[in-house]
């Protein structure tokens, strides 16, 4: 399954004005992946943005873990899976 990574990271202090990147371009059925250093509400508010994508999958990535998916649409893929990346 096609994976894409969003990059939410930010390298120091912001508050929720901080507007998001611009997400990638997620062709239908993909898995998009939610990565980079920031606070868990930049999470949540990307996580709200990318429901409506063309995105079968979520997933968040731990370095320690891999990517770990939070929100499916999908049969083949559960919320709790972990992806190698």
């Amino acid at each position: 399954m096609e994976t894409v990574r969003w990059d939410i990271g930010v390298d120091g202090p912001i508050t929720p004005k901080e507007p998001l990147p611009e997400m990638p371009k997620i062709p239908r059925g993909a898995v998009l992946i939610l990565e980079g250093r920031g606070p868990i509400w930049r999470y949540g508010m990307a996580l709200h943005k990318a429901h409506g994508s063309p995105a079968v999958a979520i997933a968040v990535y731990d370095p320690r873990l891999g990517a770990v998916v939070v929100a499916s649409h999908s049969l083949k893929i559960s919320e709790g899976d972990i992806l190698e990346v």
